[in-house]
């Protein structure tokens, strides 16, 4: 830099007579030939950098106060702070300010691990960053390169073998692609909350070399990001074997599709009238390359994965866009709202244990229609037709039974507490109090449906999620330090009895899928959106709870059958995650089981009754209570000769 830009640096005093003189006379003999050409030191384009407020005007003004302050600059700091800072605020182009954030964007490198090539290269960028971008003209940005290279060798910092050497890098390491390391979608997240916070406290996010700690842990980054791969790459192939183009609405939606994508096209943009439009549209619908392109994003699986600490609210894992090497795009954690299905069923059961129904309690499973007084008429089905007998609520939740879930919402769990409950839970996004909502018909978010998974997972206490955890200026000044919301949404036993239920839906109900992968301790449940729409499964252990979404951007594109199901859709990238990071002894996560609260007790129940056991009933089972709400004894049973019920009953074990 110092050949490049300011070979007298080491000897003025921050500027340089000489070089405004030299760049005064070359100015005066090329006025004509091009744009004015500049004498400014290191230290007043460090100093131009500060006066960020007033622009980068050719005024007279600016420059006299730019030099003002650069001898201000060099009477208070050494020449190496000076480089140092001036490193730190320098724009290399691609929204990279400072040489850390351009080696990263550029090469994926740390400064140090730098070739003399790639720091001839980004000091070339100074000049003109865009110019010199190789994504614009590669030629130039070598050309730019190979002078820097040559005022090294000029000035003595590099022989001729080594300039003749770098000089024959072809510098194919650059990808031209920017990407964001690791966690593309969760940087993504962190810049636009920062974007609100700069608005709020006065910094500029890309010029005032912040400091900004988040909550994100790399090595569980890596895991889910393993975790996605692994199901998604086997999971498309099986997609797209179903997928039917063919099909008179699928005909029609991929012609919508390709007219949509075409219309972004350069050549529309620039067509000077309608006729010429429609040619484009027409030539776009004729080239077999580019319908095929649209084809492949149209039918591309989308993910939403998020892992959460309960305790401490912190996001520790996201992945938020199949394709995870790419920095934009919908982040389909924080950024789309879409039905949750069965995953919403345990907000309409711990609202009715919160309201002292006990998970024994037993629930006819006969089909009804319900009338909303609004003329809507009701008639939930069970997702596999079943019907007749009677199920408790833990065996309901555990088989996800629509009938039986739609029961409790009408008659012991009203919608609107329920509204008030996911709410309080951490549910922002608008619900609607019908009786549907049993069936998660209102729409949500990925994140906030997992951070309220959540309150079950740290025993009734809601921890709102959080990405950033402390902000600090250039000089290690505190600008802002997360403070966690935290509520108490559900007493301790509720928290408990719920999760309990979660946990019978991995060991006997759609979520036994999960012991393929992860045999420890663990409570979910899986969600599957009407025609295979969208796909769920959220969970948790008692120290993290992870969320997977899986569907299309077009809505309109849904999985052809049971292979959409939560189960099998969504769940396998849970337990996959849950896997890894609890085989990860550095991650230093215990092997434990979910805490009893000393309100809860475990009773003998009549399987056939749900209530407590009498001497003569035929079939026990074990279940939990919360200690104030315990049932009454079973009065069928009552001797020796007490007919048995019709029906065949297993007992749980949990």
């Amino acid at each position: 830099m110092i050949a490049t830009e300011d070979q007298n640096f080491y000897n003025h005093w921050g500027v340089s007579p000489w070089a405004i003189f030299r760049s005064f006379i070359t100015n005066l003999l090329h006025f004509f030939s091009g744009p004015p050409k500049g004498g400014s030191t290191i230290t007043q384009q460090l100093a131009r950098n500060l006066y960020k407020s007033i622009g980068f005007e050719q005024t007279l003004f600016r420059k006299i106060r730019e030099a003002i302050t650069a001898v201000e600059i060099e009477k208070r700091y050494t020449k190496d702070e000076i480089l140092m800072m001036y490193l730190n605020v320098a724009s290399f182009g691609r929204g990279a300010y400072g040489i850390q954030a351009a080696t990263q964007t550029y090469f994926g490198k740390r400064p140090n691990q730098l070739s003399l090539s790639e720091s001839a290269f980004l000091v070339g960028l100074l000049k003109a960053p865009r110019h010199y971008d190789p994504r614009y003209s590669y030629k130039k940005s070598i050309q730019r390169r190979n002078t820097v290279l040559a005022l090294m060798k000029e000035e003595g910092y590099i022989t001729h073998d080594e300039f003749l050497h770098a000089r024959k890098d072809s510098l194919v390491t650059f990808s031209g692609v920017k990407t964001a390391g690791i966690a593309p979608s969760f940087v993504e997240h962190v810049r636009k909350l920062l974007r609100e916070k700069a608005e709020k406290y006065g910094f500029n996010l890309y010029r005032d070399g912040l400091s900004i700690y988040t909550s994100l842990d790399t090595r569980m980054q890596e895991y889910a990001n393993r975790a996605v791969w692994e199901h998604l790459q086997d999971f498309q192939k099986l997609f797209d074997t179903r997928w039917n183009w063919n099909t008179p609405k699928n005909r029609i939606l991929l012609a919508e599709a390709v007219s949509k994508a075409a219309k972004h096209l350069p050549a529309y943009a620039h067509a000077g009238n309608n006729d010429d439009r429609q040619l484009v549209l027409i030539r776009a619908r004729r080239n077999r390359t580019f319908v095929d392109s649209v084809k492949r994003e149209l039918t591309r699986i989308q993910v939403g994965f998020v892992a959460i600490n309960p305790h401490t609210g912190y996001i520790e894992a996201m992945v938020g866009n199949a394709k995870m090497n790419f920095k934009y795009g919908l982040n389909h954690v924080t950024q789309i709202r879409r039905q949750p299905g069965s995953t919403f069923k345990p907000f309409i059961y711990l609202v009715a244990l919160d309201n002292g129904y006990p998970a024994s309690m037993r629930i006819p499973n006969e089909p009804f229609t319900f009338e909303d007084g609004s003329g809507k008429v009701w008639s939930p089905r069970n997702f596999g037709g079943e019907t007749g007998g009677t199920y408790s609520l833990r065996e309901g939740l555990a088989k996800s039974l629509n009938i039986i879930t739609a029961r409790v919402i009408l008659e012991f769990a009203p919608p609107d507490e329920v509204v008030r409950y996911a709410s309080r839970m951490g549910i922002e996004s608008p619900l609607r109090p019908y009786a549907s909502l049993a069936l998660g018909t209102s729409e949500v978010t990925p994140l906030e449906l997992t951070a309220a998974y959540g309150a079950m997972a740290n025993e009734g206490i809601y921890v709102q999620p959080v990405s950033i955890l402390r902000i600090e200026d250039r000089n290690g000044n505190l600008i802002e330090e997360h403070q966690p919301e935290v509520r108490e949404v559900l007493s301790k036993e509720t928290a408990f009895l719920i999760t309990s239920m979660l946990e019978t839906v991995i060991k006997h109900g759609t979520g036994v899928g999960v012991r393929r992968w992860f045999t420890l301790p663990a409570a979910g449940k899986t969600g599957t959106t009407q025609n295979y729409g969208d796909a769920w499964f959220v969970g948790f252990t008692p120290d993290l709870v992870a969320g997977t979404w899986i569907g299309f951007d077009d809505q309109r594109v849904k999985f052809t059958g049971a292979y959409g199901q939560g189960s099998k859709a969504a769940l396998p990238i849970w337990a996959r995650f849950m896997k890894y990071v609890y085989q990860d002894k550095r991650l230093k996560l215990p092997a434990r089981g979910f805490t009893i609260p000393t309100g809860i007790v475990k009773e003998k129940i009549c399987v056939e009754t749900g209530n407590l056991a009498g001497p003569f009933c035929p079939i026990t089972d074990s279940e939990y209570f919360n200690a104030k709400y315990l049932p009454g004894v079973c009065t069928q049973h009552t001797d020796l000769s007490s007919p048995p019920s019709n029906e065949t009953k297993t007992p749980l074990q949990y």
